[in-house]
């Protein structure tokens, strides 16, 4: 599009009343539309020159910002460059350290696992020790608590076997306070009631039951028999032995049915016997039996040691049945097993 100077289009119009009479209306109508198409084009140009100068501007900002920027990303190039060689320096000497260590401890890993080792074979050890000490344990255990049960059973036992000893001792005690008084009219030369290992002994002698040589009782020595047959009578779970005793003297030769001291002792402890079981006390209770001249309760080398020698002893001892019982539990009771002993090491 053609442009115009704005002197040239004024002349135009101070010209145009003059050419109006050499023109034509159509060549009028002509310049008219060019005229307007040209304001038009100038407006447009100058729109667009409008539109430039500001594109031109903004462009020229944009411009100016790329460049401060720039400056600063050259800036934050130079920093990031700068930071990161520190970076790599760092890099390498970690990676050295790095490698260092990885070296080290390959080494500590390889002693650790050979104290590992040895640690590990060690608790295996020490397990298979404790499973073995857990089964003993386990065992004694169970044997402690059958000798716990057997000790029960045995304790129990001996409260029984005491409780009979007690009533043992207190029969026996009883016993010979029975006979001491039944024979409390009877001289303490002629006769003894004592108490021997468990046992009521009562002690006749010689003077007091037979004449020198003699098996036969005197009257005295018979009523003191009946008496003490009285006392055991009551007393029937007393079994009662009789033993003759004489000194060291010989018999004389010739005495009918005799031939030595034992003779004379066992046929004296036969007659008292008799005696006894003729005063009512059971023949199975009584067991008669000589002893002779080898029991003596002195030296046979006085006459009045003699005459304690030449004496009868009847033995009173309480029956034992509930006692033997007791006992006989016991000894069949089977011993607790003894606990195995813990391993060694």
């Amino acid at each position: 599009m053609k442009r115009f100077s704005p002197a040239l289009l004024a002349l135009s119009l101070l010209a145009a009343p003059v050419l109006h009479s050499c023109v034509t209306a159509k060549r009028y109508d002509d310049l008219s539309a060019r005229q307007r198409a040209d304001a038009e084009g100038k407006a447009a140009a100058e729109r667009q020159l409008r539109n430039a100068t500001t594109e031109l501007q903004k462009a020229s900002d944009e411009l100016a910002q790329l460049r401060l920027s720039q400056k600063r990303l050259v800036v934050d190039s130079t920093e990031t460059g700068n930071a990161y060689r520190k970076t790599r320096m760092l890099y390498n000497e970690l990676n050295n350290s790095y490698d260092k260590l990885l070296k080290n401890s390959d080494r500590e890993l390889a002693n650790k696992s050979s104290d590992y080792n040895k640690v590990a074979r060690d608790l295996a050890r020490r397990e298979a020790e404790l499973g073995e000490l857990e089964t003993t344990l386990q065992k004694s255990k169970a044997a402690n608590d059958r000798l716990a049960a057997d000790l029960q059973t045995r304790e129990a036992r001996l409260t029984e076997l005491t409780k009979a000893l007690a009533d043992k001792d207190q029969a026996v005690a009883d016993l010979k306070a029975r006979v001491s008084k039944a024979l409390l009219s009877f001289n303490s030369s002629d006769l003894q009631v004592k108490l021997k290992d468990g046992k009521v002994y009562v002690s006749l002698s010689e003077q007091l039951l037979f004449k020198s040589g003699s098996t036969k009782v005197d009257p005295k020595g018979q009523e003191a028999l009946k008496k003490l047959a009285a006392v055991l009578q009551e007393q029937k779970d007393v079994n009662v032995v009789v033993e003759g005793h004489t000194d060291n003297v010989p018999i004389l030769r010739g005495t009918a049915g005799m031939t030595d001291n034992w003779d004379l002792s066992a046929l004296r402890a036969t007659e008292i016997a008799r005696l006894l079981t003729t005063a009512g006390v059971s023949p199975e209770r009584v067991t008669a039996s000589g002893r002779g001249q080898y029991v003596p309760v002195a030296a046979n080398d006085t006459p009045q040691n003699k005459a304690m020698n030449r004496r009868t002893e009847i033995i009173l001892t309480p029956k034992l049945n509930e006692l033997f019982q007791i006992l006989d539990s016991n000894s069949s009771t089977p011993a607790a097993p003894v606990a195995p002993a813990a391993p060694g090491k």
